[in-house]
């Protein structure tokens, strides 16, 4: 049996519940074998508000890592996450033109959780230009898919279905839009759309502040299942199940958060 290679280009969460560290554990869980490039490291402050802390990690090193590696056999599937700079993003974009990468999952993240403005907006703007156009699959939250389709906010499922439209037309095979269960009902939902129809994906909320890592998670679940062979709307169906169970076992970490639990759908599964 071939071990599936996938590669996520992200940062670093100290508290271990997202960034690369979310996307390791989920790899791991899908039977895949994760790599990464860090691009920055974050940290929070319990002596003033749990308040994030971004440090960079400059541009030299990141190309460096990603030569190491890419410089191994072939990777079968690859996610952004969190992207320090605009060349930061340059350079991943020449990456994926230059080993011809497939199966590519941009996760455009731009703000840090419990944060809502965006860390650097002119990263935004670069993702939209540089990395939306090889996307397989695009996977921005509310806020995020706002930002890259110019839209004042994301309220309703028309809004979704709205952006949805507006973000195909920069580029990416496929759009997933995290709703979750920030809209009234006791639905969290997401809504995957190909150019053409749209699909929807819709679980009972589950009511929890315990799901710091969950849009993280379920990115990386897509990329996994993308690397396994499995199609875009499979893998989308498989990573809300993954993710769900995650944040039905999510904990406290502190007094800020609480991360998702990424060993929860496969111990779900051996219980059955």
């Amino acid at each position: 049996m071939t071990i599936k290679k996938v590669l996520t280009v992200a940062g670093s969460d100290s508290s271990g519940g997202a960034g690369l560290q979310a996307d390791l554990k989920t790899f791991q869980e899908y039977g895949t074998f994760g790599c990464t490039a860090i691009t920055n490291l974050v940290t929070m402050d319990p002596k003033n508000n749990w308040n994030h802390r971004v440090y960079p990690v400059d541009e030299t090193t990141v190309r460096e890592q990603l030569e190491t590696i890419f410089s191994g056999s072939p990777l079968n599937a690859m996610k952004t996450g969190m992207l320090g700079s605009t060349n930061i993003i340059k350079i991943v974009s020449e990456m994926i033109d230059q080993y011809e990468m497939k199966n590519v999952v941009i996760d455009p993240v731009m703000v840090c959780k419990g944060e809502d403005e965006p860390l650097h907006p002119e990263n935004g703007v670069a993702i939209r230009d540089y990395l939306l156009p090889k996307a397989t699959i695009v996977t921005p939250n509310l806020f995020e898919a706002a930002q890259l389709s110019s839209m004042s906010a994301i309220r309703t499922v028309a809004d979704m279905k709205e952006a949805a439209k507006k973000l195909i037309n920069l580029g990416p095979e496929y759009v997933v839009i995290k709703g979750g269960k920030s809209f009234d009902g006791n639905k969290a939902i997401d809504l995957l759309y190909d150019g053409s129809a749209f699909t929807f994906y819709e679980v009972e909320k589950i009511n929890t502040n315990y799901n710091h890592g969950a849009g993280c998670t379920f990115a990386a679940a897509i990329t996994a299942g993308l690397a396994k062979g499995f199609s875009v709307k499979e893998s989308v169906a498989k990573a809300k199940t993954f993710t769900t169970e995650g944040i039905k076992a999510g904990f406290a970490f502190n007094a800020f958060i609480g991360p998702v639990w990424h060993g929860a759908y496969n111990r779900a599964v051996l219980s059955d």
